[in-house]
């Protein structure tokens, strides 16, 4: 019986994994239909309060979802096998394309891949515009989202977006009032024991990595703290992670802003998690490990974080939900990953892309389709790339 509910928890992950375009918000969508509507394997209410919980803490907020409801399943190892199933077909997708574009000589093929640079600014365009809506509704979030957007723009630092996130979840604290009530129907709680010491574990690894790296020049150990520090500072979604991990890959050699570019493209057009995007750049590494090792390493670095907390915070989450400071500093930090985005989406992702009047016009095509005319991700992207032959 174990077993089979095991399995029945790997492929249902499994079928969301290869079905579910369009981002997070999206993806929330297809797994209320399936959890909620037609397995009924929790509540609207608890997949409420679920889906509020994972919004709170750092990393992908639908992976996590999905890690929760697994172990609401099936325990720790069914969290397990809800995050491979939903991640290995985007994973492999991305590895696999990544072996081959190390292989093709990018200057024979610049006209498909600058369309992947211009359709990027719409996608990424379009998460702004969705996130800021639902994030920055009023002029003091809107206030924290420039004065974000500013610092991080004019401060040349790896650790300006850290600084930046608690700095905005300060300002929360001070200016903004909590008034949300959230939806709730008790979740699995599970030990608090057993959350405790994952907690530990996820902020034990945040400050020993770094450590063990500068005292250790072993490259599989920087590349597993670049991405385990991406996933674990992460707020507010897939495209968020787009400006920490262009800070760990591009400025150290590993990755070239156009094989990075051109990854982030490909992660929009295929189902599943957009942090699968670390697989493809562990695997264009130019320093090993990379290829199939090195996009592994990468991918379990990036997604550790998220499983840590969520199994780790859960049993105290009836706890942290009260707290109105809590709420506080969590709209405030949401504020600031609107600003870092913003800036995000000016470098390195317009800044790679605009160059021209052609090049504005076919973004400004690709937003209209995603935002007005609703069309999906993978179509836009197929639909650039075929545009880009004719005007390139």
């Amino acid at each position: 019986m174990e077993i089979m509910r095991h399995l029945e928890i790997f492929l249902t992950a499994l079928r969301l994994g290869f079905t579910s375009f369009g981002g997070p918000v999206a993806h929330l969508s297809f797994f209320h239909d399936e959890y909620v509507k037609k397995k009924k394997w929790l509540s609207e209410e608890a997949y409420a309060d679920l889906v509020a919980l994972c919004q709170f803490l750092p990393g992908p907020a639908s992976s996590q979802v999905g890690m929760a409801i697994g172990l609401s399943r099936g325990g720790i190892f069914g969290a397990i096998l809800s995050w491979i199933g939903f991640t290995l077909p985007s994973a492999v997708i991305l590895i696999f394309f990544g072996l081959g574009i190390t292989h093709l000589d990018l200057k024979d093929h610049q006209q498909w891949l600058h369309g992947l640079k211009v359709v990027a600014v719409a996608v990424v365009a379009q998460a702004i515009l969705s996130m800021g809506k639902k994030l920055c509704p009023d002029r003091e979030r809107i206030t924290i989202a420039l004065i974000s957007s500013f610092i991080v723009l004019n401060f040349n630092s790896p650790y300006i977006q850290i600084l930046v996130l608690f700095g905005a979840g300060f300002l929360g604290v001070l200016f903004l009032k909590s008034t949300t009530d959230l939806p709730h129907d008790p979740i699995h709680q599970g030990r608090k024991s057993v959350g405790a010491i994952f907690v530990a574990v996820f902020l034990s690894l945040l400050v020993v990595l770094p450590l063990l790296r500068a005292v250790f020049p072993n490259q599989t150990l920087h590349l597993f703290d670049s991405f385990y520090r991406a996933g674990a500072l992460v707020f507010g979604g897939g495209h968020v992670v787009l400006p920490l991990l262009k800070a760990e890959v591009v400025p150290s050699g590993w990755v070239t802003n156009d094989l990075f570019m051109a990854g982030y493209g490909v992660a929009n057009a295929i189902p599943g998690p957009l942090f699968a995007f670390s697989s493809y750049l562990g695997a264009v590494s130019a320093v090993p490990p990379n290829g199939i090792l090195g996009g592994m390493i990468s991918l379990m670095a990036t997604f550790l974080p998220s499983f840590l907390l969520i199994i780790g915070v859960i049993p105290f989450w009836e706890k942290l939900r009260s707290l109105s400071k809590i709420r506080q500093s969590m709209m405030g930090l949401n504020a600031g990953v609107v600003g870092i985005l913003l800036a995000a989406f000016y470098n390195p992702v317009w800044t790679s892309a605009i160059f021209s009047l052609k090049d504005l016009a076919l973004a400004c095509v690709c937003f209209i389709l995603l935002e007005y005319w609703r069309r999906p991700s993978w179509a836009v992207v197929l639909f650039a790339i075929v545009v880009s032959f004719f005007i390139y």
